[in-house]
């Protein structure tokens, strides 16, 4: 008797329905083709032990399982309660009447308890693109694939209740969720908060300019003046996500396994630290069967390398395509992964190896040339693509002991939020643009014309500074995020000023 089951596969952050023949017949063999890899080889043993420890009957005949679209790799051990599945109805143990209506997915224990799995979110936006009825489970995937909405998702924790389920022995919960109150419980919920920050104005306007803007900083300075504490708070002044961000980064989180059992749906925009012994395909993507890295992890949200210096070089250069494109694309002989990549760097380094030098009080203890070459461990592309160069001085013993109320994320986040309501605005028109760090070389040209006094400024400050033409860019980015932020439709003087001066690490001299 020939049987189908629906499964699901995914490649990059989307699906791809698999189909799932079972075929039993006179003989004693167990064929399995479609280009399974080795997990799903060994599901026959699985699925065997699964079926005998639960007092069902394992057919003694020739059982051929095809995966079809057979020239799509099948991999991971999801695959087991589908053939499962499959087998007992095609041996007339389950009522096969209904099985086109669903998604099947899940690893089978020996006792039959089902395991969680990852990527079910893009699986559940798939299956109701294709229009499936519903999808049984994981019950710790569960609450994830409800987010969807529209589909009837099944929890199971066993096989015995997928059986009884499946031939009308018993009603299984449909688990639901509300989106939209998951989406808005947790939005504005920070552990941490910009009031907590004594001083440091400085710093706070330029993160305030970097979150109104979507630019990337670099923080330069002597170790405990608060670079980390500083970076931490840059998602409590970033514009809250859209449900369309929220859903985008929780397929990446899904695909890549960092779900929780409880958590549906991503609502903060993401905060990455990987440390600086990661290696270039932990940080961007990659592996053998790809899967994401932390820079697509951080998508729509904040990606934070501390002691810049300290990470391998070959890791730094791999980010240069991904912070100018947005995306990620991993290539291998037979396909191509695309993972998004749209973040905000934030970078934090020590002005040479003591961490002392330009120190208001502390002494440099580094020898002759050691800062400029602990500086050129980061290369001047990597540099040119960072927007705003701050230098972080270490705040005074009054500053530190005052007891007046510091502005807090609300108050900073509330300004942030109106200058990108203008940028969207003026952004409308252009398909993925909707920030200033974003804008093309055309939007430039458009919204970034400049005065005759500060064409002058900007003219002197590269010929003194040696800019490139892609600081040039950052500079003109800059200064209009910095006018919108004064709600000013023309970039003035004043603001280019401003914009010119966060590029410290340009300067001929900063090192010596």
């Amino acid at each position: 008797m020939l049987v189908k089951t629906y499964s699901s596969a995914v490649f990059g952050i989307d699906a791809t329905t698999i189909t799932i023949e079972v075929n039993v017949d006179q003989g004693i063999n167990f064929f399995l083709v479609g280009l399974p890899d080795s997990a799903v080889k060994e599901s026959q043993q699985r699925i065997k032990a699964a079926l005998k420890n639960n007092n069902f009957k394992y057919p003694g005949k020739e059982i051929t399982v095809n995966m079809a679209p057979a020239d799509i790799r099948k991999e991971g051990s999801v695959y087991d309660l589908p053939i499962a599945v499959g087998i007992m109805a095609a041996s007339e143990q389950i009522n096969c009447e209904n099985l086109e209506q669903f998604i099947i997915l899940g690893e089978l224990s020996l006792d039959g308890q089902i395991q969680a799995l990852k990527g079910i979110l893009p699986i559940a936006i798939k299956a109701k693109q294709e229009g499936f009825k519903g999808l049984i489970i994981p019950k710790a995937n569960a609450n994830e694939a409800s987010i969807v909405g529209d589909m009837d998702v099944y929890g199971v924790e066993n096989l015995s209740e997928v059986v009884d389920f499946l031939n009308g022995k018993i009603v299984i919960e449909k688990t639901v969720t509300n989106i939209e109150d998951e989406f808005s419980k947790k939005i504005n919920q920070f552990s941490v908060d910009f009031k907590d920050v004594k001083g440091q104005q400085n710093i706070k306007r330029a993160f305030e300019i970097s979150a109104s803007g979507g630019h990337n900083v670099i923080l330069i300075g002597p170790p405990g003046a608060g670079k980390s504490m500083l970076a931490k708070r840059l998602p409590t002044i970033l514009p809250p996500m859209t449900l369309e961000e929220s859903l985008e980064t929780t397929k990446i989180h899904s695909v890549a396994g960092k779900m929780g059992k409880e958590v549906g749906l991503v609502t903060q925009r993401p905060f990455r630290k990987p440390h600086h012994t990661i290696s270039d395909v932990a940080l961007v993507g990659g592996g053998s069967y790809p899967q994401p890295g932390e820079i697509s992890l951080a998508h729509n949200g904040v990606l934070f390398l501390d002691e810049l210096p300290e990470y391998k070089r070959q890791v730094l250069e791999v980010m240069r395509q991904p912070l100018e494109d947005r995306t990620v694309t991993i290539s291998r002989a037979k396909f191509t992964v695309d993972y998004p990549a749209s973040i905000m760097l934030i970078a934090a380094m020590n002005p040479c190896p003591c961490g002392y030098y330009n120190h208001p009080e502390k002494s440099c203890s580094c020898g002759s040339g050691v800062v400029q070459k602990y500086l050129n461990k980061i290369s001047g592309p990597l540099l040119d693509r960072i927007d705003l160069h701050v230098e972080v001085v270490p705040i005074s013993y009054n500053e530190l002991t005052n007891e007046s109320p510091q502005e807090g994320s609300f108050e900073i986040r509330k300004r942030v939020i109106a200058t990108r309501l203008i940028q969207e605005k003026r952004l409308a028109d252009e398909p993925g643009v909707h920030c200033n760090a974003q804008m093309t070389t055309k939007n430039l040209n458009q919204f970034c014309k400049i005065n005759d006094a500060g064409s002058a400024i900007l003219k002197r400050a590269m010929d003194n500074l040696g800019l490139s033409a892609r600081a040039y860019d950052r500079i003109l980015k800059v200064a209009r995020t910095i006018a919108d932020l004064e709600s000013s439709e023309k970039i003035e003087a004043a603001h280019l000023a401003e914009a010119i001066q966060y590029r410290s690490l340009d300067r001929a001299n900063w090192a010596g």
